[in-house]
């Protein structure tokens, strides 16, 4: 917040420092809203904030992945638990639509529609790329991206890239641990296949049990996430029953037959099948 090549703060431009730097008048701005509908500031909010939150998680995931192939599992832990914050808040923006009802969503969705199309409702890139990073890859999600070239482009470079957990099963390799060839330079694009070699790995750093051990500390910073992650996909699930019932929603799929095979998709799976290996 200084003058380019002065240090000095800026002055006289009818701004606070606070409203220079949150932006405040163009944050308070953004609200175009499409309904008389008086649900919808908060539907609203709640939606914008998520994607603030899914920009956050995904910086927040690239500078994990950084930590990663820099082998420091330490550091990389201090950035998956800042994650698993900041998704515990985000879960909790859940509550401040928890009274919401048919009759005042429906007015939302009716002039959403209207305005901007039905398409624009289904998927955010924010949201999608952070599911690629989590390691839940879906080429045919692609498509509702391609309105929007940039995205679209950033989406595609980011679904042929390694995920979070490829780098760690890299790190893993590297400090010695006996990962399979094929995890080491695979398919970015394709689904996870879960394998025994891997859930071994995970098997025996939790039999150690050791709280100094850095992998044993990360393996569980992955289980609160998935948790996190799985936790906000249960709450948009249960919102959806709530607000919008079982009948056709974008592209006239039944909505909740769409979300529900979703809650199987849980990321870093030999992590949690490798607790069923412990004795």
């Amino acid at each position: 917040m200084s003058d380019t090549g002065t240090n000095q703060p800026i002055v006289g431009d009818g701004h606070t420092p606070y409203s220079r730097y949150v932006q405040t008048e163009v944050l308070h701005t953004l609200q175009d809203f499409v309904s008389d509908s008086p649900a919808e500031p908060a539907f609203l909010a709640n939606v914008q904030i998520s994607e603030i939150y899914w920009a956050l998680i995904t910086r927040e995931l690239v500078t994990a992945q950084t930590e990663f192939r820099g082998d420091r599992i330490a550091a990389a832990n201090r950035v998956l638990r800042r994650i698993v914050s900041h998704m515990e808040a985000f879960n909790a923006n859940w509550r401040s639509l928890s009274w919401l009802t048919p009759a005042e969503l429906m007015p939302i969705l009716k002039g959403l529609g209207a305005r901007h199309g039905k398409d624009t409702a289904l998927q955010g890139w924010t949201f999608r790329e952070m599911t690629f990073l989590l390691g839940v890859k879906d080429r045919p999600s692609l498509e509702h991206f391609e309105p929007q070239p940039q995205r679209h482009k950033q989406l595609t470079e980011r679904l042929n890239s390694p995920s979070l957990y490829d780098d760690i099963l890299a790190a893993l390799a590297r400090d010695g641990k006996a990962v399979p060839e094929a995890y080491l330079k695979p398919d970015h694009a394709a689904a996870y296949k879960p394998n025994k070699e891997i859930e071994a790995i995970w098997a025996e750093i939790y039999r150690r049990d050791d709280p100094a051990d850095h992998w044993r500390t990360c393996a569980e910073l992955l289980a609160d996430i998935a948790v996190e992650f799985t936790n906000w996909k249960y709450l948009h699930l249960m919102a959806t029953r709530r607000t919008f019932g079982s009948r056709p929603a974008y592209h006239g799929v039944d909505a909740i037959q769409w979300l529900l095979p979703t809650m199987w998709e849980i990321p870093f799976p030999e992590v949690w099948t490798a607790r069923g290996l412990v004795a």
